[in-house]
């Protein structure tokens, strides 16, 4: 550090007595809350009191006051069912956004004090937990966004630790072996781990279902780990200290007693999901001395909390000095900000001119490729990766190095054969700020990253997918890698933006869309065969903002068919326009890659460019689940209605009537039956 501020740790012995009562607050909020909603899981607080108590007061650097401080340390209950544990300290240190009434109101409508933690629910709250691992692995992506930051930018403004508390769900799960794989293997000093050890869950002793020894799985990894009493601060506290010396990350085990304190249901199931009762929570007071009505905590108790939470503040003003004389202020604030570069626009649209000048034929992932050597350049914390598949999705360009445990500066990640890890990271690195994740596998993979996708969405994190090989066209890869009700299923996920272009210029304008959208995930559905260019004219606006529009209208000005499609089906719809208006029949068509912007639009836009009362026939090669909102009673779908076969790509899409023919048929059928 560069001045002279004292860190805010501190290995001085504490008062046994005042730790106890320190921790018992917790547990008493926790048991209280769970107690009056007749809902929740008052075991884990009750358990991980200690470690909380240890971690808030003498280690994490963090001030209430500044919630969104950029150099705080970064706490993660990924153990989410436990999140009063959370928001008791929340309000035992001075978030403003947690108060007793928030405390009281505990899993009731509107309150900040969810089941599980949501984030920005209230300021403190860091990620959304509740699935059991994702916390996990969103603070591996935290870690990794610190180190590449401090790579950036420097240790003056970036340097902190991210601290998680798991349970034994949480490492059951498999996405805990995936990124706490890729931690070891990237060496994430910064990143310590907690591990609530109280060996129970919701069906009873985990001796049930697990028989691993975790310390030597998390040493197989390349963690440094160590074991402790979960109910001993001192050595809870020593622990903690030798991890922050490591050049690992590191995993403490803490042994605990689930439903710490409760004198016939501590240590058993019967404290994980469920209140614990009137008369079991009288004798818990009794057992723990607590004298206190619920709610209410003894006033040097909560000096004591309060105290704790004003610790870093002489840290945090000091680094703001150090801010305010830093060259590179206005970029570091510009990309914590998550605003994106001045000049981006204007590179994207001298890409866009470019494409329509070459007029490339080329696979949507090429395209892709094309236009990410001009915005990573553009974007410096757009960081990529891929899932083992970078030659095939495209996603590193020239200016990216690798980012490894001795490249910290590095933009581009190999997660290797870990997409559900991946995901989840690139969450991470998002909530930490500073940092645009983008990365990439196969579309049909999205099944193995979905949970993460979702909390994405959820949270309304910028997170960009980029998901190749979207159809049938891959070809002879089969019916296992090709997706048929992916589309669809992406689209029913609120708050994502599914973006499938047609041509390298739909490709440039989706991604300026992914960039531009802060608040939400976008999924890119790009092709691995080769496509015609459909967009054969420069435009000042940005098409695919809207959602879908009129790429080729009727030329008597009114269609009395609308041909509906997306991606590579938009070459087939105009090859199917051609031949109705060679046999008198007025043809339109509309490219539609982004439904979620397109319904956004006001009705009568979308009847507009939809066509109004005409024949609307879609075509797509995925699931035709969806399509009849656009195309109505009387229109028609051509697309798939079951799964691929292997087999050159354009046999497949002759093999399932994915044709310009068919697409002809079916409009005349529709014009038929009107008549």
């Amino acid at each position: 550090m560069a001045d002279a501020e004292a860190p805010v740790t501190s290995l001085l012995p504490i008062d046994p007595a005042l730790h106890d009562r320190m921790a018992n607050a917790i547990r008493f909020l926790a048991m209280d809350a769970v107690e009056r909603a007749a809902s929740g899981h008052p075991g884990l607080p009750m358990g991980a009191a200690d470690m909380a108590t240890v971690l808030f007061t003498r280690f994490l650097k963090f001030d209430p006051l500044d919630p969104a401080w950029p150099d705080r340390d970064r706490f993660v209950l990924s153990a989410g069912h436990g999140s009063m544990l959370l928001y008791s300290v929340l309000y035992l240190t001075g978030y403003a956004d947690i108060t007793i009434d928030e405390i009281r109101n505990f899993r009731q409508l509107d309150s900040r004090t969810a089941g599980h933690p949501e984030y920005a629910a209230a300021a403190g709250i860091e990620t959304t937990t509740g699935p059991l691992g994702q916390g996990l692995a969103n603070a591996v992506g935290m870690a990794i966004a610190e180190r590449h930051l401090a790579a950036r930018f420097g240790g003056e403004l970036v340097d902190h630790y991210t601290y998680a508390i798991v349970g034994d769900g949480c490492l059951m799960e498999g996405i805990s072996h995936e990124v706490a794989s890729l931690a070891g293997h990237l060496g994430l000093a910064r990143l310590i781990v907690l591990f609530d050890d109280n060996k129970v869950s919701i069906d009873g002793p985990t001796s049930l279902t697990v028989s691993e020894d975790t310390l030597k799985r998390f040493e197989a990894y390349g963690w440094d780990t160590a074991a402790a009493d979960g109910h001993d601060p001192d050595a809870i506290a020593a622990a903690i200290a030798a991890a922050r010396q490591s050049a690992r990350p590191s995993f403490i085990a803490l042994a605990t007693t689930i439903g710490y304190g409760a004198p016939t249901k501590g240590g058993t199931a019967a404290t994980h999901g469920a209140a614990l009762g009137a008369e079991e929570v009288q004798a818990t007071r009794e057992a723990l001395g607590w004298t206190l009505p619920p709610f209410e905590i003894p006033d040097d108790v909560l000096d004591a909390w309060r105290a704790a939470g004003r610790r870093a503040a002489g840290e945090r003003a000091a680094w703001q000095r150090r801010l305010e004389a830093a060259g590179k202020r206005a970029e570091f604030e510009r990309a914590m900000a998550g605003d994106l570069p001045a000049g981006l626009d204007a590179a994207v649209s001298s890409h866009i001119e470019t494409m329509v000048d070459q007029a490339p034929v080329w696979a949507t992932r090429k395209a892709s490729q094309e236009v990410l050597e001009v915005i990573t350049r553009a974007v410096p914390e757009m960081i990529g990766g891929s899932a083992d598949l970078t030659g095939s999705n495209n996603t590193k360009t020239k200016i990216q190095g690798v980012l490894d445990g001795d490249h910290f500066s590095g933009r581009f990640i190999h997660y290797g054969v870990r997409e559900h890890g991946m995901a989840a990271a690139m969450n991470g690195m998002a909530l930490h700020g500073g940092i645009i994740p983008y990365s990439g596998t196969f579309l049909i993979f999205t099944d193995y990253c979905r949970p993460s996708i979702r909390l994405a969405a959820l949270m309304g994190l910028r997170v960009i997918y980029v998901m190749t090989h979207d159809s049938i066209g891959l070809g002879e890869d089969g019916p296992t890698h090709q997706p048929v009700e992916h589309l669809m299923s992406l689209r029913a996920m609120p708050n994502l933006l599914v973006l499938r272009p047609a041509d390298a210029v739909e490709t440039a304008e989706c991604w300026a869309l992914a960039l531009g959208h802060k608040n939400r995930p976008s999924l890119i559905a790009l092709t691995r065969q080769t496509v015609p260019p459909v967009r054969t004219e420069a435009q000042a606006a940005n098409l695919c903002a809207d959602g879908a529009y009129v790429l080729a209208a009727a030329p008597s000005g009114t269609a009395a068919v609308s041909l509906l499609a997306t991606g590579s089906e938009v070459s087939v719809a105009l090859a199917a326009r051609d031949q109705l208006l060679a046999e008198g029949i007025e043809a339109a068509v509309v490219s539609m890659p982004c439904w979620e912007l397109f319904d956004q639009r006001p009705a009568a836009d979308r009847e507009a460019v939809l066509g109004g009362d005409c024949v609307r026939v879609a075509v797509e090669a995925g699931a035709a689940f969806g399509w009849e909102r656009y195309v109505g009673a009387g229109g028609g779908v051509v697309a798939l209605t079951r799964f691929g076969k292997s087999a050159p790509g354009k046999d497949l899409f002759e093999d399932f009537g994915i044709t310009a023919d068919a697409v002809v048929a079916k409009a005349k059928a529709c014009l038929g039956a009107r008549r």
